[in-house]
């Protein structure tokens, strides 16, 4: 036999030739539509595992596929059961679906919290349904770390339409837009927070108005509020309709819908599609190099001790969290002639 350390590297490199083989199967199953093969590709990249950019690498290339459709509201309207409604809909016109629900996060695993994906249990053993919970792990804006690179997988998969539901925090829920086709707001009567978050600016994102429980006090109100603030706006190029449903009785969701159709079909009429890909591109892109840096410059100082130094100034007094991570971007990051400049 031979020595320990040769050893160690024989089953590093055997261990090594197994990923690359796997991550190669793993990229010709989901261009070939196997499921089980979208679903580790999804975990790898949720774990930031090595071989997950290769594949992402290569699903990049086959995307452009899917239309791509956001729910978002704030918590108790009732989006688990419209989405799961919506799904049953997409299937019956015989468009295959995958659904990307963000789920708040355990404060001690990490983990998705998926208390509310027990109600969403149609179509769970058809083939042309994905679903797929992601945790927000803290990620501001309603939204996963890994939403836009998910989304990549599951278009370059072949998916006809992909539903993306947000966690439900309200106002910040506005990165929605940025990486869907197609925003849906959805709200329900009675709500007060849902006319203030439309004040701060939700109005804005929607593309789509769903009053969701419509058979509930106050719905007509509602309705007539959301319209009225549209009025406001003389400039719409695309008006959004305010639709009104009963998710849990599947009422309304067809004519949900058709509105979106409509919207996706005045985007390719107006030649705005592109532009909204390119801004789901646009936040893939900014994603990605706030991992790269950000994650970067913890990890090295980290590793060397100066994290901690810069952690002890904070709590001195001696530092200030801009003058840090500037200097913390210039130790790590910078040239040396940058340096200067910082």
């Amino acid at each position: 036999m031979g020595s320990p350390e040769n050893l160690v590297r024989m089953v590093l490199c055997l261990r090594e030739s197994i990923q690359m083989v796997d991550t190669d199967k793993i990229i010709h199953g989901l261009l070939g539509q196997n499921r089980v093969a979208l679903a580790r590709a999804i975990t790898l990249v949720e774990d930031e595992s090595s071989g997950s950019q290769e594949i992402l690498k290569h699903a990049f290339r086959h995307r452009g596929k899917s239309k791509i459709i956001g729910l978002t509201g704030a918590p108790g309207v009732g989006k688990s059961s419209l989405v799961d409604n919506l799904v049953s809909v997409i299937r019956d016109e015989g468009n295959s679906v995958g659904v990307v629900a963000v789920d708040p996060s355990s404060p001690f695993t990490g983990g998705a919290i998926l208390g509310d994906r027990v109600r969403m249990r149609s179509r769970t053993t058809d083939e042309g349904v994905f679903f797929r919970s992601l945790a927000s792990r803290g990620h501001l804006g309603g939204l996963s770390r890994h939403t836009g690179e998910v989304v990549t997988l599951m278009d370059a998969f072949g998916f006809d339409y992909i539903l993306i539901e947000t966690v439900g925090t309200g106002q910040s829920e506005v990165d929605i837009m940025r990486y869907a086709h197609t925003v849906v707001v959805v709200l329900a009567p009675g709500m007060g927070d849902d006319i203030q978050a439309i004040k701060a600016g939700i109005l804005e994102i929607g593309d789509v108005f769903c009053v969701n429980k419509s058979d509930h006090p106050g719905a007509d109100r509602t309705v007539s509020v959301i319209e009225a603030m549209l009025e406001l706006n003389k400039d719409w190029k695309w008006r959004p309709p305010v639709v009104k449903t009963i998710a849990a009785e599947r009422v309304g969701v067809d004519v949900l819908f058709q509105q979106i159709k409509r919207h996706l079909e005045f985007l390719q009429e107006h030649n705005l599609l592109e532009k909204r890909i390119a801004r789901s591109y646009q936040a893939s892109l900014e994603e990605s190099l706030r991992r790269e840096t950000v994650d970067r410059v913890l990890a090295s100082a980290a590793g060397d001790g100066t994290l901690d130094k810069v952690l002890e100034q904070l709590l001195d007094g001696g530092s200030d969290p801009t003058l840090a991570a500037k200097e913390l971007v210039a130790k790590y990051l910078c040239s040396r002639e940058d340096q200067g400049s910082l």
